[in-house]
């Protein structure tokens, strides 16, 4: 059984839920990281936090988030001319750099991943619902590995700063396969870090049910 699973206490309802260390160490204490020790994560561990996030709910589970590790310098450097100037060096110094994809026709397993109808035939001739669900569903997907990888210890750094077409054609030509965005992987160096920067209230992000959102 995995460490954090034995981390709960059950609530006065009786729900199980995790305990405070627990819980600091996904959404607290973790910060989006730049710079990062020179220490190797083992694909070992990648792979661990694969095993945990593949859990998440998806459509259909139908599970689109594709994911292109690189782990050594000539693989890096490849990426690095579709990357904003402001990024590169935070990759090229990346432990790992995830490229977050998504395959458009994900719909292909579904015969294996949801048996329990002819899914496929809701995707196989809408293109426009297989890019809506393959983004959304792969972003959904690619939030719990980022979690899954802090759960293990691991900090992350997800960026936007690229050239999806660029990256589409140096890893994608050819495939049904699109990028969603870049994921730094490693140990991060704390002692970069700024301040935390403000978040909103809930109260603040709620919208009421005629749709008229706070400000």
């Amino acid at each position: 059984m995995h460490q954090l699973a034995r981390r709960l206490r059950r609530d006065e309802e009786g729900a199980a839920r995790l305990e405070a260390p627990a819980l600091a160490r996904l959404f607290l204490e973790p910060r989006t990281h730049g710079t990062w020790l020179d220490r190797v994560v083992p694909l070992a561990v990648l792979e661990e936090a694969w095993r945990l996030a593949r859990f998440a709910p998806t459509s259909a589970n139908c599970g689109p988030m594709r994911l292109v590790l690189l782990r050594t310098d000539e693989e890096k450097e490849r990426l690095a001319p579709a990357l904003s100037s402001s990024n590169r060096r935070k990759s090229l110094q990346a432990p790992v750099v995830a490229i977050v994809a998504h395959d458009l026709e994900f719909w292909r397993h579904l015969p294996r991943l949801f048996p329990h109808t002819d899914a496929a035939a809701w995707f196989r001739d809408d293109p426009a619902l297989c890019r809506e669900t393959a983004l959304r569903n792969g972003t959904l997907q690619a939030a719990w590995y980022m979690l899954a990888l802090r759960a293990l210890g691991l900090d992350v750094g997800p960026m936007s700063g690229f050239d999806a077409a660029a990256v589409n054609r140096l890893f994608f030509a050819g495939t049904t396969v699109e990028a969603n965005f870049i994921l730094n992987i490693g140990y991060g160096r704390p002692e970069d870090l700024r301040p935390r920067l403000p978040r909103l209230d809930f109260s603040e992000i709620l919208a009421d049910p005629a749709g008229r959102a706070s400000r």
